[in-house]
């Protein structure tokens, strides 16, 4: 098993390194980013996607900025790193838009797969730029997981074109945005990083939402569903910024796989999308991976 991170701190907070706690946590938070995803097909059933990412990004920032009012915890969202916060705010909402027109020009399985060499990017980044000893074995749990991914996707050929280099591009620009969050100092405070990153992307994908057709009126269901989706954004990225701070990023990367399985569970129940035995057999290798990987 990789040596784990030593003993941070936020604001005094003693944060203890573990890479199993850290799994646990990123395990859960992409299971609320797969909700979020399913919230937002739902509502882009009848609202273009753009708008529906902002109406989802400006909620988790209302909400954000409520908590932190209501518990005066309103000096945390400020972030100690303002450049470091900064430059990991703007990765990720580049990513988000080069993933978004991906998925606009590739099948999704294609897009899919693409992006999900985000975990083997972080191994190699983590290797060279943290210095992060990763053994054989989790190197292989690492490739077996992508191997997962693609039996469990089962993606058909097609020719290439700039689909594929954006989904590319999304995996490049999220892998570095791991690896800056790995480096943030010992005090900045969780609540910095989240709140930079939402502050940042809403008007990012505001411009992106004005300029693609305008925006439209929404009814009360909408805005129940941007409510939900907001609040599990919220919690997705705490639990995201928590769990790289406590494991090692090249160890707790590849649980991204894991979204897999949770996609084709909101597919059976919100979108009655049928689970094929390559699904299954994928998800199998996928845990599998995951053991390997803590090992």
């Amino acid at each position: 098993m990789p040596a784990e991170a030593p003993a941070i701190k936020t604001d005094g907070a003693p944060i203890a390194p573990s890479n199993s706690r850290a799994a646990l946590l990123v395990l859960v938070a992409f299971s609320i980013f797969s909700g979020t995803d399913a919230i937002v097909k739902i509502m882009a059933a009848d609202i273009p996607a753009p708008q529906v990412t902002f109406l989802i990004t400006v909620t988790a920032l209302v909400l954000l900025l409520l908590h932190a009012f209501v518990t005066g915890r309103i000096r945390r969202l400020m972030p100690r790193q303002p450049s470091l916060a900064f430059w990991r705010a703007l990765l990720l909402a580049v990513d988000t838009l080069l993933i978004h027109y991906a998925f606009a020009k590739l099948p999704l399985a294609e897009a899919y797969l693409i992006a999900f060499l985000t975990p083997i990017l972080v191994a190699m980044l983590g290797f060279f730029l943290l210095g992060e000893r990763l053994s054989a074995v989790g190197w292989a749990g690492v490739l077996i997981g992508f191997a997962g991914v693609a039996v469990a996707l089962k993606p058909g050929a097609a020719p290439l074109n700039l689909g594929h280099a954006a989904a590319l591009g999304s995996a490049v620009f999220f892998a570095f945005s791991l690896i800056l969050l790995r480096r943030a100092k010992v005090g900045e405070t969780d609540e910095a990083l989240v709140a930079s990153l939402l502050v940042v992307m809403t008007p990012v994908v505001l411009v992106v939402a004005a300029s693609s057709g305008g925006l439209i009126a929404i009814d009360l269901a909408d805005l129940g569903f941007a409510i939900a989706g907001g609040a599990m954004m919220l919690g997705g990225h705490a639990l995201l910024v928590r769990a790289f701070r406590v494991g090692e990023a090249s160890v707790v990367a590849p649980f991204q796989y894991s979204q897999i399985i949770w996609g084709c569970l909101y597919g059976v129940l919100l979108f009655a999308t049928p689970i094929e035995m390559h699904t299954l057999a994928g998800a199998a290798i996928i845990i599998f991976s995951g053991w390997l990987v803590l090992k």
